[in-house]
């Protein structure tokens, strides 16, 4: 019997965490801030910062040397990490590198820019992010839902959806990274060659640049299909690198 009292008494003995008062939540408290902050500065970048031209692209590049790789793909993951759209710099890519080298530097830049936003996600928050996101939340969480790989590249192949939410959706919404890495190369590696070739043609217009973007696109649109069956089921076939689900 005094055991059971003893027993009871711990049950209903309440913990010291729940006997403090309420104090302030800081940890919210900083991820509104940074929130603010975050929201400020893309206001500020949509703006405010115009992207060079080609050809002042090009003399800035060529004045760097050896480095100009470097800066362009660091250029490159830095604007994917804003809302400024990425198709510009990688028809930038193509203008400048042509088709191989224009290729290699979007795809660098463009996963580094979005593995930075993964994880700054990560340090916001769902709700935090969830917010940031404004019109694309719904659509970016519903395809994330369940951390899938094609729900991943579907939001990467389909029209419409900026890279930049889909970054942030993912680091927020429980995409392990893993998952998040290997979609992102698989589905974003047709999008960029398809753009690049498009600068690549605009710069020569001949047939060689011209076969490249109708390959390209045709990529994209046969991948765009494949990951839209396989996130909706219809397909028995997994995508590239995707982990076959257990059953």
């Amino acid at each position: 019997m005094d055991r059971t009292s003893d027993d009871a008494g711990d049950v209903a003995r309440p913990t010291p965490d729940a006997a403090a008062p309420a104090g302030p939540r800081w940890g919210v408290w900083a991820r509104n801030v940074l929130l603010v902050l975050l929201l400020l500065a893309m206001l500020w970048l949509a703006v405010n910062v115009r992207l060079p031209s080609v050809d002042e692209l090009q003399r800035r590049l060529e004045g760097l040397g050896g480095v100009a790789w470097i800066a362009f793909a660091g250029l490159y993951a830095l604007v994917a990490m804003t809302p400024i759209p990425v198709t510009i710099m990688a028809i930038t890519g193509g203008l400048l590198f042509g088709v191989i080298e224009g290729s290699l530097l979007s795809v660098v830049g463009v996963l580094l820019g979005s593995w930075g936003a993964y994880w700054l996600a990560r340090a916001l928050g769902r709700s935090t992010v969830r917010r940031l996101l404004g019109v694309h939340a719904a659509t970016v969480e519903r395809h994330l839902e369940d951390a899938g790989f094609a729900g991943l590249c579907v939001l990467r192949l389909m029209p419409g959806v900026p890279y930049w939410p889909v970054n942030y959706g993912a680091g927020a919404f429980g995409v392990p990274q893993r998952t998040f890495l290997v979609a992102g190369l698989v589905s974003t590696l047709p999008g960029q060659v398809s753009l690049v070739s498009v600068g690549a043609f605009i710069a020569d217009p001949s047939v060689v640049p011209g076969v490249w973007v109708v390959c390209t696109w045709a990529l994209v649109i046969g991948m765009t299909v494949w990951a839209w069956r396989s996130w909706t089921g219809a397909s028995s076939r997994s995508l590239p690198g995707e982990r076959r689900r257990a059953g």
